[in-house]
């Protein structure tokens, strides 16, 4: 289930507001620059279905609209093409490929989909994934941990309990990105390890499209503890059902606050 990279592309440029249709800037910017901000505009506009599939992209004109050289394009395309945005065909060029073709597991795919007005469904996706893996993760952490690192979980989950009393939103946001990751590592299974790009995803994506809570729920926070806990007492079941809670409460409280906001027309809120 890891991801096949065969080429990263660099983090996606800040959004300047101009949205995937935008020209990238490229008046004294290092080529680097360019390249990533290309790639972000154009991944996103793939993904976004402002170019649906089976476009074909001609160079010539991904030259005008995005102001760069023919150069930065290829490498771009490349970028695209291993991550199964974009496919070379035959007598037609560069073709535009559909979803079921896409690397899904690469963050950057999964942060352009949280970008577009598909962000709850790929929420929804990644929050069963972590439901599938996680408390496993966490059953098998609590056979497998060394002492430090369960002390470590101890720890973080101990300041997760603080800064969330404090209403630290970024420090909680990071202290919760850790604490998974060191979960994910302590499992002692080197392909949940890799998957923790995608757990970063899934609560960073959370907090950037507004579908966390003003302030951490306290009940969360014990859970974590909980999970910690249950880990350094080498109790599995305890914590595969804690992390478990986790999972369930993350998707419910998207649920919610995804409703209100977007209220069904002429019919009750549905959780998604």
């Amino acid at each position: 289930m890891t991801a096949a990279r065969t080429a990263e592309p660099p983090p996606p440029a800040p959004d300047r507001g101009e949205g995937a249709r935008g020209t990238v800037p490229s008046t004294g910017l290092p080529r680097e620059y360019l390249h990533s901000a290309l790639v972000d505009k154009l991944g996103l506009a793939v993904v976004t279905r402002e170019f649906p599939p089976h476009t074909v992209l001609r160079i010539e004109e991904l030259e005008a609209r995005y102001g760069v050289s023919r150069s930065v394009i290829r490498e771009v395309i490349r970028v695209l093409s291993s991550l199964g945005l974009l496919a070379s065909r035959r007598r037609l060029g560069t073709v535009v490929q559909p979803a079921t073709a896409w690397n899904l597991y690469d963050p950057h795919v999964i942060r352009w989909r949280l970008a577009s007005g598909d962000r709850i469904d790929q929420l929804r996706s990644l929050s069963e994934l972590r439901s599938a893996i996680e408390p496993q993760a966490a059953k098998l952490a609590a056979q497998r941990a060394s002492f430090a690192e369960a002390s470590e979980l101890v720890s973080l989950s101990a300041q997760l309990w603080a800064t969330g009393h404090d209403s630290d939103i970024a420090e909680f946001l990071k202290l919760d990105v850790l604490f998974h990751a060191k979960l994910l590592d302590a499992s002692g299974n080197e392909m949940f390890a890799q998957l923790n790009s995608l757990v970063t995803e899934v609560l960073k994506g959370r907090s950037d499209h507004g579908l966390m809570p003003n302030s951490p729920n306290h009940q969360a926070m014990e859970f974590h503890v909980d999970v910690a806990n249950a880990i350094q007492r080498r109790d599995g079941d305890a914590a595969q059902a804690a992390m478990t809670r986790i999972v369930e409460q993350s998707m419910d409280e998207m649920g919610v606050i995804w409703n209100v906001a977007h209220p069904e027309p002429g019919g009750p809120d549905r959780a998604p």
